[in-house]
């Protein structure tokens, strides 16, 4: 049975990740585990620079933590400002044993300004959409595209798709990654 850790204990990112290796490789008995593991970057990040690297630090900390397993999974979200406001989303970075590598990044999505305004101060993006949304811990929950799609899409399912894409290379190894 396929070992994997993911860098992080929230359920969301490990179910996300149970779903997507089912998907694409059409099997159910997956081992999956997690460790909480720095990722080396600020609690958040504020570029795609700075979110990949800290998904790429978070599976290399997992795979640290964990040599057994067979595939390694960071998931770090992040925002950008830019001309058209700030931008929501995450990096997946998923490592094997064979030393291969794949990335996926999440759709992109724009936060609020009452949101925004609150993570250009210093807050965290999960803690922002708590007290905009007035929840709490809607990061281990639906996070914030499920707050603004009232759960038409959710944080597992957004996450999802992202790590497909991080899978690709396993799923093709036969061509260069």
């Amino acid at each position: 049975m396929p070992r994997i850790t993911v860098a992080s204990k929230n359920p969301v990112k490990l179910y996300a990740t149970r779903a997507a290796f089912s998907r694409m490789f059409a099997r159910d008995d997956y081992d999956v585990f997690g460790v909480s593991v720095p990722s080396g970057v600020a609690d958040q990040p504020m570029s795609r620079r700075e979110t990949i690297a800290g998904a790429l630090t978070r599976a290399e900390n997992a795979r640290a933590a964990r040599r057994e397993c067979d595939f390694w999974v960071g998931i770090e979200g992040g925002v950008e400002d830019g001309p058209l406001g700030m931008s929501c989303f995450a990096w997946v970075v998923v490592l094997d044993r064979s030393g291969r590598i794949g990335r996926g990044q999440t759709a992109v999505f724009f936060l609020p300004d009452e949101v925004a305004r609150l993570v250009r101060g210093g807050m965290e993006l999960g803690h922002a959409d708590d007290a905009v949304f007035k929840r709490d811990n809607s990061k281990q929950a639906n996070g914030a595209i499920g707050l603004l799609t009232d759960d038409v899409v959710d944080r597992q399912a957004y996450y999802v798709h992202a790590l497909i894409m991080a899978l690709v290379p396993f799923k093709n190894p036969e061509l260069s990654w």
